[in-house]
C-alpha cells in the first residue's frame, strides 16, 4: 500500500510563504502586488506558472518570467520555512501510516530543491519513499510522470495506491495516473472544485485519510 501526498496545501500550509516570494520578486522587478489572500489561486502548477500568473497579462514575457524567477527562488530559499506549517494533524497522520505498514510519498509541482528541503525540516523523523518535485525537463502535474516516477522507486499495484491533493490538478493527475484519489478540504482550493474533478474521496480532516487507506490496505 501507498500513499502520495501533494505537499503544498495538503501537508503544508505554505501560501504566506509563497506569496511573500512573489510579492518580493514583484517589487523587485517593478510589477505591482496582490494580496496574500489571491494567492490560493495563483499557485497549483508548479513555480513558473505562478511566476505568469501574478505578472500582468501585457507583462509576461520570457525576459520578465525569468527576471522574477530569479528574485523569487532568492528570496525562497532564505525564507520557505518562515511561515509555513504543518496542518493539525498531519504529523499524526504520517506516523499512522507507517506504523501500519504503509508506505507514504510526496509528488509535487513545486521545484525539487524546495521540496527536499521542505520536507526534511518539517518531517525529519518521516520514512519516505519517495519525494518528488518538479525536474527540468519532466511535465508537471497533472501529467502523471511524477506518478510514475514514484512507483518506480516504490512499486506498488495501482490498486494499492492513493493520491492525495488539495486541488483539481492533483485529482487530474491521480486519474490519468490510474490511481484512486482523495481531495482534503484544509488546503487551498475550495471542494466543489475537487468535486467537479472527480476526487474518488473527499476528506475534512487528516484522519480520515488512514481509514480511506487502511480500507484499501484489506
Amino acid at each position: 500500500m501507498l500513499v502520495i501526498f501533494d505537499l503544498d496545501g495538503t501537508l503544508l500550509n505554505s501560501i504566506a510563504d509563497l506569496a511573500a516570494a512573489a510579492n518580493y520578486a514583484l517589487e523587485k522587478t517593478g510589477f505591482p502586488t496582490h494580496a496574500p489572500e489571491a494567492y490560493p489561486y495563483f499557485v497549483g502548477n508548479g513555480v513558473l506558472r505562478l511566476i505568469e500568473r501574478v505578472l500582468p497579462e501585457d507583462a509576461r514575457t520570457q525576459p520578465n518570467i525569468d527576471t522574477m524567477m530569479t528574485h523569487f527562488r532568492a528570496y525562497y530559499e532564505s525564507h520557505m520555512t518562515d511561515l509555513t506549517v504543518p496542518y493539525p494533524g498531519i504529523h499524526e497522520l504520517l506516523r499512522s501510516l507507517r506504523e501500519n505498514g504503509i508506505n507514504i510519498a510526496v509528488a509535487s509541482n513545486k521545484y525539487q530543491l524546495a521540496v527536499e528541503r521542505l520536507v526534511h525540516h518539517f518531517f525529519p523523523d518521516v520514512e519516505w519513499a519517495a519525494i518528488e518535485g518538479q525536474k527540468e525537463g519532466v511535465p508537471v502535474k497533472p501529467d502523471p510522470s511524477i506518478v510514475f516516477e514514484i512507483l518506480s522507486k516504490c512499486p506498488t499495484p495501482k490498486a494499492g495506491v492513493l493520491y492525495v491533493g488539495d486541488s483539481g490538478v492533483d485529482m487530474d493527475t491521480a486519474r490519468r495516473a490510474g490511481v484512486a484519489s482523495v481531495g482534503v478540504t484544509w488546503g487551498f482550493r475550495p471542494v466543489y472544485e475537487l468535486n467537479e474533478h472527480f476526487a474518488d474521496h473527499i476528506a475534512h480532516k487528516p484522519e480520515s485519510i488512514l481509514d480511506i487507506a487502511t480500507g484499501l490496505k484489506k
